[in-house]
């Protein structure tokens, strides 16, 4: 199968400044998940732009990115012109984040339509992602539409954002483009159950796109203070006034508002990696349904369905089932396989102690 085209002049923007605690205690405020080598020996950020590389080249490629994490994004990649890593003075969001990028753009190529993707995704066939990304550029190129993917949901999933995906409006390079009717955010597992059931519903993977116009045109509309704020003085010194932006993110300030967003039905494999358990989920598991990641070894007796990164030394562990392990140089986190999301309590009580050091 050839491979897929962007149209010409697409941009692509990668976002790049959580703080992602919630691959504690690996993943820290100075070295976020994005940085780390999970399901690989690329980092979660390298294996981004490695997967929309052959559609764009690296001149059009930005990355979006808060100011702590800007050099150590330089330093992975190479490839990306320095000016290309687009610095925010503060965190305001993903909805300041993007107009910031629609600003770099503007100032570049004003007619250009370009993809909105998170730095620290996961996803298999790179492949099937770039068909799909191609549609969707295409799809957006007109102008009329602000488009999303969408996948079919494996299985009904609580922490996830969804996709009601109504009538057929056309096909694009073999896949249907749906008006979208609504967006919901992680709903309770009877609900995801119903919505799976359905079969009109679809995980959100947070991959936008637009023509440039269109979503300087949504801003203005929908959130005219992030508008008028951002572009109150040159973009030379955005910095300036970028801590006034209002918070808010792109979802619940443009999309779920907007009256003109598509969809694009994906097949490709995703997971947002949110979790250790969502690590377990998509790593490769033994014969036990143990799964190892890290430098380190992990040397396993009698233990079943367990996660260990190792940083450095060797993990024993006998007799154990469902857990994640993981050792760091300072830390040693173990954690019940189904209470991974509960790594949030533990952030919080450093927060409380003021240990700082390991945050």
């Amino acid at each position: 199968m050839a491979e897929p085209r962007a149209p010409d002049g697409a941009y692509v923007a990668i976002l790049a400044g959580g703080e992602g605690t919630r691959l504690w205690p690996l993943s820290r405020g100075h070295r976020p998940k994005q940085l780390l080598s999970l399901v690989s020996q690329r980092s979660l950020i390298q294996q981004t732009v490695d997967r929309v590389l052959p559609l764009v080249p690296a001149e059009r490629i930005l990355v979006i990115t808060e100011r702590s994490h800007s050099e150590d994004l330089h330093a992975q990649l190479p490839e990306i012109p320095r000016e290309n890593i687009v610095v925010e003075a503060t965190r305001r969001n993903t909805a300041a984040a993007l107009l910031l990028g629609a600003l770099h753009i503007q100032s570049r190529a004003p007619g250009a339509t370009w993809a909105s993707l998170h730095a620290d995704a996961f996803i298999l066939d790179d492949d099937e992602f770039r068909r799909t990304l191609s549609a969707a550029l295409e799809a957006a190129s007109g102008g009329a539409y602000l488009v999303t993917t969408g996948l079919r949901p494996q299985y009904p999933a609580t922490g996830y954002g969804y996709i009601h995906q109504a009538e057929h409006l056309r096909d694009v390079q073999g896949y249907p483009l749906h008006r979208v009717e609504r967006f919901v955010e992680k709903p309770d597992l009877e609900t995801a159950r119903r919505y799976v059931q359905s079969g009109e519903y679809l995980w959100n993977p947070g991959v936008f796109v637009w023509r440039n116009d269109a979503i300087l045109a949504a801003f203005r509309t929908l959130q005219p203070e992030i508008y008028q704020v951002l572009t109150s003085v040159p973009l030379e010194r955005i910095e300036e006034v970028y801590p006034s932006a209002p918070k808010e993110t792109i979802d619940n300030g443009i999309l779920e508002n907007a009256p003109n967003v598509a969809t694009l039905p994906a097949t490709f494999r995703w997971s947002d990696i949110g979790s250790w358990s969502e690590l377990w989920d998509v790593l490769a598991k033994d014969e036990a349904g143990n799964a190892s990641a890290g430098p380190g070894r992990h040397l396993a007796v009698d233990t079943t369905g367990t996660l260990v990164y190792s940083a450095s030394r060797t993990v024993a562990t006998v007799g154990v089932e469902d857990l994640v392990v993981v050792e760091t140089p300072d830390v040693v986190f173990v954690c019940d396989r189904g209470r991974t999301q509960d790594v949030k309590l533990i952030v919080k009580r450093l927060q409380s102690d003021g240990a700082l050091e390991l945050l």
